[in-house]
């Protein structure tokens, strides 16, 4: 990923934020028939390990071998900048469109696991991790689904880990513009109903954490 200094990502806050609110991961690997990609949910499991799940007729289990590195890239808010949106424009115009957008890429070794202990844990952590989001205190269980319709859903999904060995991040957020342009391509993408990348950028401007 090319990533001059002034977009380097380096709050692990704002990294590890990014992949909580972002979990559908794109997983790619070269294997013997070419690129694979695959879209994905991870999430973090034990420190320096990420965990997934994929259908059993997914070839992505048969095609990456054991251990073999892996890339998982996240992405968060993104969208198209104006340079009519920069105050500057009518002073100078001395400015060109660009594309805004905050991306981390997750490198590591993968392995898999058919055995139902971690096809448990891994559908456990996700519905853990993503029900009391979506439904609070009537957040579903795995023990509300049947014991016997459990065990062939299981049956169907192949667990795997990601041993992370190198996280890059990158939120390209406009820091190389001056303030009022800044506020002006906030101003323009608020108008447009980019209100995330919009509500992002602003939070730059003001000086906040990147989570």
């Amino acid at each position: 990923m090319y990533l001059p200094d002034h977009f380097r990502e380096t709050d692990e806050a704002a990294v590890a934020g990014l992949i909580e609110d972002h979990p559908l991961a794109c997983i790619v690997a070269e294997t013997a028939e070419g690129l694979i990609a695959n879209h994905i949910p991870l999430l973090p499991g034990r420190p320096g390990e990420m965990i997934g799940h994929v259908a059993l007729g997914n070839d992505m289990h048969r095609l990456i071998a054991e251990g073999q590195e892996v890339l998982a890239i996240f992405r968060a808010e993104e969208g198209y900048i104006s340079p009519n949106w920069y105050p500057g424009k009518a002073e100078h115009h001395r400015v060109v469109p660009t594309w805004n957008y905050r991306v981390v890429h997750v490198h590591g070794a993968i392995s898999f696991q058919h055995d139902e202990p971690a096809k448990r844990a891994a559908v456990g952590l996700l519905t853990s991790r993503r029900e009391r989001r979506a439904n609070g205190d009537a957040a579903w269980r795995m023990a509300d689904a049947p014991a016997d319709y459990m065990e062939t859903m299981l049956a169907g999904i192949v667990a795997f880990r990601i041993a992370v060995r190198r996280v890059t991040a990158k939120s390209k957020l406009s820091q190389n513009r001056e303030a009022r342009d800044l506020q002006g391509a906030v101003s323009g993408l608020r108008a447009a109903g980019e209100e995330a990348l919009a509500g992002r950028m602003a939070r730059g401007l003001a000086g906040e954490p990147g989570r």
